[in-house]
């Protein structure tokens, strides 16, 4: 891999382009206050509405627009099904705006993460993809996406992430977040590898043993053969990779956590652009599909880019 993650996010502030705003709310009515008020102002603008929100939220949202010109304006998606793989999310929305904005009609969505129940791996890529939708999306015409978070339900740290990855806040009113960083991505370190865990450095025509370590462990660990399938694709496409842009050489190491396989690569290349594998490839794209396809096989892809080198994570569910 052969670049550094240095980029800064860019957000549009001045309601042109990109809006990202945070909307802490307490408790239901707060919720339906903002959340109506907001796609009132789209439908009275002409404007897409697309919402994300979890079941609940969105039967309460059905109920209070029933019978209103909105109630037809706007179209609900699958929250679980929407976020349940965080390195696909921002591919997702390109999908789902594009059309509009390609027609020059703005967008306002509504997305809100689940929380609970998701391990601290899936918060951590869940709070870095927030940060990624302010340099993915710079170059939108017009998207406005409003973040609702409870803060009746949501921990202090979840809420101290989202209010550092949004730059724009709606409280009394909208405007600036104060609290916005738009510096170099703060990553946590990676969790350390569980004990016992395979390592095996490989080179230039490894691949072959590259797979059959995987198959070993998947196996032992009765990892059904087309998620099996899948996930050699992915650590094939990952120390290829390695090979490639890593200086020919790359470590492979394996281990299981928490009803999980974790699959590492590392190497001592860098990748400079953050959205590698986050946009999906066009059909006349010459390569750059490696980091795509990882993400499209595997439950949870972690990238992490140091002065060290490159390490990717890929971790598939046991059951």
């Amino acid at each position: 891999m052969n670049d550094h993650v240095t980029a800064q996010a860019d957000p549009d502030t001045k309601g042109r382009g990109f809006r990202h705003e945070l909307f802490p709310y307490q408790g239901e009515t707060a919720f339906l206050e903002g959340a109506v008020s907001f796609i009132e102002d789209a439908v009275a603008g002409s404007e897409t509405v697309l919402v994300a929100v979890g079941a609940t939220k969105q039967e309460i949202l059905r109920q209070e627009l029933a019978g209103t010109d909105a109630a037809k304006s706007v179209t609900y998606l699958d929250a679980a099904e929407l976020g349940r793989r965080p390195g696909r999310l921002i591919a997702a929305w390109a999908d789902r705006i594009t059309d509009s904005t390609a027609k020059g009609q703005p967008v306002r969505a509504i997305s809100e993460s689940q929380w609970t129940g998701r391990t601290p791996r899936e918060r951590a890529e869940l709070h870095y993809h927030e940060w990624l939708l302010n340099r993915a999306f710079t170059a939108t015409p017009a998207w406005w996406l409003l973040c609702p978070y409870d803060t009746t339900s949501v921990e202090a740290d979840v809420l101290r992430s989202a209010r550092s990855n949004h730059p724009l806040l709606r409280d009394a009113q909208s405007g600036p977040n104060a609290d916005y960083q738009d510096g170099p991505y703060p990553f946590p370190d990676l969790s350390a590898p569980c004990d016992p865990h395979q390592e095996f450095v490989f080179h230039a025509g490894d691949l072959a043993q590259v797979r059959d370590k995987v198959t070993a462990c998947a196996g032992a660990h009765h990892l059904e053969s087309a998620r099996l399938l899948d996930l050699l694709a992915a650590v094939t496409e990952a120390a290829a990779n390695s090979i490639r842009h890593g200086g020919g050489t790359g470590t492979l190491r394996i281990w299981t956590e928490q009803n999980e396989l974790i699959c590492e690569v590392r190497d001592t290349g860098h990748l400079q652009d953050p959205l590698a594998g986050r946009l999906r490839p066009s059909h006349d794209q010459i390569g750059g599909r490696g980091l795509w396809l990882i993400h499209q096989l595997c439950d949870l892809v972690q990238i992490r880019t140091t002065q060290d080198g490159t390490t990717v994570r890929m971790i598939t569910a046991l059951s």
